[in-house]
């Protein structure tokens, strides 16, 4: 796997790709979480949104590294 990527001429971190993917994943799913009430059950919701969206990151990370 390469470390970079090349945007129109401008090199990225490929960590950067995986953190856009994982932000996008976890905007639908955040909207779907709100809306089944899942947060309530938690008394810091920032801090149970950010775990969640490190375990997608995380997630797509793993699944980058078997592949």
């Amino acid at each position: 796997m390469r470390s970079e990527l090349d945007l129109l001429g401008a090199f990225a971190p490929a960590l950067a790709a995986w953190f856009v993917l994982a932000l996008a994943v976890f905007v639908a799913a955040d909207a779907v979480l709100t809306r089944r009430g899942f947060y309530q059950l938690f008394w810091h919701v920032p801090l149970a949104r950010f775990a969640v969206f490190l375990c997608f990151f995380c997630a797509g990370a793993l699944l980058a590294s078997h592949l």
